[in-house]
C-alpha cells in the first residue's frame, strides 16, 4: 500500500487534500517548513506525521504529492525524480481524485472558502460528501455522493479539473504576478467554463460572469432584475441577515445566514441556487443558518471591551467587504483595522486601492509586507502604502500593547501571510 507523501503539507489545499485521504483510509504523512501554522493542528489531531523538508524523507514506497508553490529543484522532488517515484502536483491530483464523485467546483477572485464552506455545510447534513475547504478544512467518505472544492484560478490551475458543476462567484484582477490584466482572469475563467460538465451556478451581478459562455446551462444569482435567483427584502439584525429569494420572480422561501454584508448574500444565494437545482427541499437548504463559518474569515473572539476579528482578507475588495460586515454588525463601536499586505506585486499593482478601502476604518495599523514563498524580496516598503493613508501607523511586533488603548472598539486583523502572529502577540500581553 502506497504512502501519500505531501511536499509543502501545511498549505491550506495540501493540508485538506492530506485529511481527506486520511479519513478515507489512506496512509498519509508530509514535510514543511519548521514554523508553525494554522492548518497543522489538525493534521496533528488525526497523527498525520509531519517531517522538516529533507531529501531522507523519500522512500520507494512513497506517491509525492507536491504543492504549487514548491519548484521542480526542490531536495525532495529531485530525490523522488532520482528513485522514479511518481509525483504529481497537487491540482494534477485533485483533477484525477474528483471523478469519483458528484463534483462541485468553486472558483471565484473572492468568497470561494465562504461559500464552499456553507455548501459543505448544507449538503453534509442531507448526503455524506467529501470536502476540501480553502483554510485548511478536508474531509473524506469512501460512501460520499459529493466532492465539494475550492478551485483556485492562480496560474490556470483550475483547468486541471473537469467538474460536474461550477459556482463562479466573480471575476476581477489578483495575481498581478501571473495574470496581466483582467481580461487574461477572464480569459481563464472562460476555459474553466468550457471544461464544466453539468452547469454552472454565476453571479449576474458581475459584468464579466454575465459574458460566460458555456454549453452546459448557466444560471445567474443576484441583487439585480433579470437573475435566475434573486434576493430581496434584505433586513439585518442581531443574529445575522434574513433575505427573500424569488426564482425566476417567483417568491421561493426566506432564509436566514448568520453573518452581514451582501458579499454574505451572494455567498449564501449560489449555495441556495446549486441545492435547488439538485433537487434539494427548502427545509434542507434552511441549514445555511447553523453554519458557524471558516478559519480566517471574520473569526471573532471577545478579549474584555474589545471584539478581535481575524480575516484573511488581503485585496482591495475584500478589505471593503470585510469592514462592511464589521460596520454593519457592530454599528456602535469603532473599527481598528491592523492590515498586513501580502506579497510586493499585490501591493505595488494596488497601493492606491488598499489605502482607498483601509479609510473605511477609523484607525489603521499597517505591518510589514508578507513575501510569499514566489517573492521574496521586493522594493516596496510599508512606507509606501502608509503615505497614503493620513494618520496610519506602522505597527511592530513588539509595539501591539499599543491596541490596548481603543477600548471598545473591534480590532480586525487581516491578510494572506502570518497577520495572526500580531493578533497572539496582543493576546499575550493580558
Amino acid at each position: 500500500m502506497t504512502i501519500y507523501h505531501f511536499v509543502g503539507i501545511k498549505g491550506t489545499g495540501m493540508s485538506a487534500l492530506a485529511q481527506i485521504l486520511h479519513d478515507a483510509g489512506e496512509k498519509v504523512q508530509g514535510s514543511d517548513v519548521e514554523k508553525t501554522f494554522f492548518t497543522e493542528e489538525v493534521l496533528r489531531e488525526k497523527q498525520i506525521p509531519i517531517f522538516p523538508f529533507s531529501r531522507d524523507n523519500i522512500t520507494d514506497d512513497l506517491t509525492i504529492i507536491a504543492g504549487n508553490a514548491f519548484r521542480d529543484d526542490h531536495e525532495e522532488l529531485e530525490a523522488a525524480r532520482e528513485k522514479e517515484i511518481t509525483i504529481y502536483r497537487y491540482h494534477e491530483f485533485l483533477g484525477e481524485f474528483l471523478k469519483k464523485f458528484t463534483s462541485i467546483a468553486v472558483t471565484g477572485a473572492h468568497g470561494k472558502t465562504s461559500t464552499t464552506g456553507l455548501l459543505a455545510h448544507v449538503l453534509k447534513e442531507s448526503y455524506p460528501i467529501s470536502y476540501l475547504i480553502g483554510d485548511g478544512t478536508g474531509s473524506g467518505s469512501p460512501e460520499s455522493e459529493y466532492f465539494v472544492f475550492e478551485a483556485c484560478e492562480y496560474r490556470r490551475h483550475f483547468l486541471a479539473y473537469q467538474p460536474d458543476y461550477a459556482i463562479m462567484t466573480n471575476i476581477d484582477f489578483d495575481h498581478p504576478d501571473y495574470f496581466s490584466s483582467v481580461d487574461d482572469v477572464f480569459d481563464a475563467f472562460q476555459e474553466m467554463a468550457d471544461q464544466v460538465n453539468k452547469g454552472i451556478i454565476a453571479c449576474g451581478d458581475d459584468e464579466y460572469l454575465q459574458q460566460i459562455q458555456a454549453k452546459v446551462p448557466v444560471l445567474y444569482y443576484g441583487f439585480q432584475d433579470g437573475n435566475d435567483f434573486q434576493a430581496k427584502n434584505v433586513a439585518e439584525g442581531s443574529r445575522g441577515t434574513t433575505f427573500d429569494v424569488f426564482v425566476r420572480n417567483n417568491f421561493y422561501d426566506s432564509f436566514t445566514i448568520p453573518t452581514y454584508g451582501s458579499h454574505s448574500v451572494l455567498n449564501a444565494l449560489a449555495v441556495i441556487a446549486l441545492c435547488h437545482y439538485e433537487g434539494m427541499q427548502a427545509e434542507q437548504i434552511q441549514k445555511l443558518k447553523t453554519f458557524t463559518g471558516v478559519k480566517r474569515r471574520f473569526s471573532e473572539k471577545k478579549l474584555n471591551d474589545q471584539i478581535l476579528i481575524d480575516d484573511y482578507a488581503h485585496h482591495p475588495k475584500e478589505i471593503t467587504a470585510t469592514i462592511d460586515s464589521v460596520r454593519k454588525k457592530y454599528p456602535d463601536r469603532m473599527v481598528t483595522a491592523i492590515f498586513q499586505p501580502h506579497t510586493y506585486t499585490r501591493t505595488k499593482m494596488f497601493l492606491q486601492e488598499f489605502a482607498d478601502s483601509l479609510k473605511a476604518a477609523d484607525l489603521v495599523f499597517l505591518c510589514d509586507i508578507f513575501g510569499s514563498a514566489r517573492e521574496l524580496a521586493g522594493k516596496l516598503s510599508i512606507e509606501d502604502l502608509q503615505e497614503r493613508i493620513s494618520d496610519s501607523k506602522v505597527l511592530a511586533l513588539n509595539e501591539v500593547e499599543v491596541l490596548k488603548e481603543f477600548s471598545n472598539s473591534v480590532l480586525v486583523f487581516m491578510g494572506a501571510g502570518d497577520i495572526q502572529k500580531y493578533q497572539q502577540a496582543y493576546e499575550e500581553t493580558f
